[in-house]
């Protein structure tokens, strides 16, 4: 079996887009949350969000002037930006012959596609105006249009697909790409994912009272993983990637390596015990953490950090209360624990990928992001950990071992395991 690295990242995440910017952000608890005039005008409980900030110029490095001519995807748009800056930062040409690149593909996942311009066109067939849709509007609104287009500008001749698993897809996408170069059958894969933004992927949230709706006037402080005063997520957006790579390849090309993936599990609770549409079941994510750290070979007090799902809302303390137990650890024995979501919202199908990226660069440069708006944390938290296994700002310490996990609707578990890597 091949050992599989990242020799590349991508980010679009509403605190900044690329590398840089983004790991400025999170070391400097740099918050991407704003006030939303669209949420306010159509009445959302909820009227802050994390929407990433793209300029046209930036839009045309990725896309031509005829691409972006009827495009109005934004899931796509922070995709394949992500993408394909996760391919250049492994210092992978883009080939223009006429020959696939075979030993390269993507698992790209995504929520939904294309959802504005699903709206728009809908208008327009009501509107008895069907022959004018367009030439590209099946692309941009099939689910797998994110990894298509990702292809087609790569050339890539592997495996071209897109995973959908709601918050833990990100995650999930990662090590479906991690099996296939494990396994011989890619040598590099682009695994990521992304999530659209706007009022008609987050309305459905806000219907369900999860969102959080008493801090309009203060975006920055509404995000609130872990806090006794977390009222529920904030939506957001856009889009995380790592270029996986086998390992011999990665040494042949003399390329840097940020980090080595270990392995994962990804599962289910089949919506039985506890678990149901909206729940998890609590075997099952214990079962997915203990499977996830025997498929890396480690054992729990192996693991130095953990990336939490950690969303602002009543289950934070239950997923704290899983990890207690997955690990047999507790108190001061606990390993630090943090959650990006303070700082950028909760990106829903982007999330596991963009906190992947996150994590990954916590290895690689040696530090540990601070928990944003966790000053009070939850009673039910500090009973199980010690409240210094919180950080609230960044601590610089050199993790070895980090686990990134999310859990999604439908009772879905994902949990991977990342080492700085030696080799």
């Amino acid at each position: 079996m091949n050992r599989v690295v990242i020799t590349g990242l991508g980010v679009v995440a509403p605190n900044g887009v690329g590398v840089t910017a983004f790991s400025t952000a999170i070391k400097n608890g740099l918050s991407g949350i704003m006030h939303d005039p669209l949420l306010e005008r159509l009445q959302f409980s909820c009227q802050i969000a994390g929407t990433p900030s793209i300029s046209e110029d930036l839009k045309r490095q990725y896309f031509t002037d005829l691409e972006l001519r009827g495009f109005n995807s934004t899931g796509i748009l922070y995709g394949v930006i992500a993408g394909m800056q996760a391919w250049a930062d492994a210092e992978l040409p883009i080939d223009v012959s006429s020959e696939p690149d075979w030993d390269s593909g993507t698992v790209f996942g995504s929520g939904t596609s294309g959802i504005d311009k699903f709206r728009e066109s809908i208008y327009k067939v009501d509107d008895l105006q069907t022959r004018r849709l367009g030439s590209t509007v099946v692309a941009q609104t099939m689910n797998s249009g994110v990894s298509a287009y990702l292809g087609g500008k790569l050339g890539l001749g592997n495996q071209v697909t897109t995973n959908s698993s709601a918050c833990a897809t990100g995650t999930e996408a990662i090590l479906m790409a991690y099996d296939r170069i494990r396994s011989g059958r890619a040598k590099r894969m682009v695994a990521g994912s992304t999530g659209d933004s706007g009022p008609y992927i987050w309305a459905g949230f806000d219907a369900l009272r999860v969102c959080s709706s008493q801090y309009n006037e203060h975006p920055q402080q509404g995000a609130r993983p872990m806090s006794a005063t977390a009222g529920g997520f904030v939506p957001g957006s856009g889009a995380g990637a790592l270029l996986l790579e086998d390992l011999e390849s990665a040494l042949s090309r003399g390329v840097k390596i940020y980090a080595e993936l270990l392995g994962g599990q990804v599962n289910s609770g089949g919506q039985r015990g506890m678990g149901s549409m909206t729940a998890p079941n609590n075997d099952a994510v214990q079962r997915c953490i203990i499977d996830a750290l025997k498929n890396a070979g480690i054992s729990a007090m192996d693991i130095d950090a953990i990336n939490g799902h950690l969303t602002a809302t009543a289950k934070d303390a239950l997923e704290i209360e899983n990890w207690t137990k997955a690990l047999e650890r507790n108190g001061k024995n606990f390993p630090y624990i943090n959650s990006l979501k303070g700082l950028i919202g909760h990106c829903l199908s982007a999330a596991g990928s963009i906190e992947s990226v996150a994590t990954v660069l916590q290895l690689y440069e040696g530090f540990l992001f601070g928990n944003s708006n966790c000053n009070d944390l939850h009673p039910d938290i500090a009973a199980l950990i010690d409240p210094l296994k919180v950080p609230l700002k960044t601590i610089y310490l050199r993790p070895n071992i980090v686990a990134k996990a999310s859990f999604g609707f439908g009772d879905v578990n994902a949990c991977l395991i990342f080492k700085k890597f030696n080799n």
